[in-house]
């Protein structure tokens, strides 16, 4: 029995960390996935294909999100960079004032006012970070009014999301000086006399800024998520529009069909193919790109696409015989 005990042990450690590697690792193939669909969406939906028709699976959209979320990490890593180094000197400088107001006997010195001019830096901060975020819950709930702003999607959750920010930050920030201080003062508290019982309404307070706490920095967390799917939806939209105005770098397709598909487009060439024995294709089509193979389906555009075009659905079910052109440079 006692033999079995480390091994059990060591399968508890294993499932243990199996756990905390697995969590991140499912919400972000989530999120990569979310992301990808949000851009795929935007993309077809330029060439009037609703993305659920194709049928891409979950792996498709996972390895569309990287080319999508490219900016906002490279966003989220200059910011976090920047943020460290200014939180370095803006901790060091609160440090220093703290010590120099410990130090009273320092000769030419006015530590009490390095210590309020910091404090008051700070409240002003907060009193912009809530102007900011006032402007951007304003932008939230006047939706009906300026939906139709091109940076609406992007603009509202970064004001919600900086001015939340810039709350919890300041609040953190006199947090740490007021602990400073009383750490740099610790005669003070001795002169106090007994230490007494903490009021029950201080206990509700310090949960409810807590609470409060929590609230901000989900608020932060879902402005981030906002604005990153607002850039999902424009990485796709410019990704069609470039496909648009590039189509020789998609398949040009020659299209056997049994059935004439009457096309009207002027780009798209039709003949009849001559009658022979054991022919089931009649009618042959060129002047076409292949947009996207999806479940089952393949979709195809003008070569001379326009804004007015429609795009053709075709299954994959032998009733089409499709033939890809070369598009290889002279050996």
């Amino acid at each position: 029995m006692n033999d079995d005990r480390p091994a059990v042990s060591q399968i508890e450690q294993w499932v243990s960390i199996a756990t905390t590697i697995v969590a991140p690792v499912t919400v972000l193939g989530a999120l990569l996935f979310y992301f990808g669909y949000v851009s795929s969406s935007a993309e077809y939906a330029y060439f009037g294909i609703n993305v659920d028709t194709i049928g891409l699976s979950t792996q498709d959209y996972i390895m569309r999100s990287p080319q999508t979320l490219l900016v906002p990490l490279l966003v989220l890593t200059l910011a976090s960079a920047g943020f460290l180094m200014l939180n370095a000197a803006v901790r060091g400088r609160i440090a220093a004032a703290a010590a120099q107001t410990a130090d009273a006997a320092k000769p030419n010195a006015n530590p009490a006012h390095h210590v309020e001019h910091i404090r008051y830096i700070v409240q002003r901060s907060r009193v912009i970070g809530l102007a900011v975020l006032i402007a951007g819950v304003v932008l939230l709930f006047t939706y009906s009014y300026v939906r139709n702003w091109a940076l609406y999607g992007l603009v509202t959750p970064l004001l919600i999301g900086l001015g939340a920010a810039i709350i919890a930050y300041g609040s953190r920030l006199l947090n740490l000086l007021k602990r400073l201080q009383e750490q740099q003062a610790p005669t003070a508290a001795k002169d106090e006399g007994p230490i007494r019982a903490t009021p029950a309404h201080a206990d509700s307070s310090v949960l409810a800024r807590r609470v409060a706490g929590m609230l901000i920095y989900v608020v932060i967390a879902a402005s981030i998520f906002w604005a990153t799917a607002t850039v999902a939806q424009w990485s796709g939209l410019g990704l069609a529009q470039y496909e648009a105005e590039h189509f020789d770098n998609l398949p040009s397709v020659i299209l056997d069909t049994k059935e004439r598909l009457f096309l009207l487009d002027p780009g798209i060439e039709e003949i009849q193919l001559p009658p022979s024995e054991g022919q089931t294709f009649h009618y042959r089509y060129w002047g076409l790109r292949l947009l996207i193979v999806g479940q089952e389906r393949m979709f195809l555009i003008p070569d001379r696409w326009s804004v007015n075009d429609s795009t053709l659905v075709l299954p994959l079910d032998g009733s089409v015989r499709v033939q890809f052109q070369f598009q290889n440079q002279p050996p």
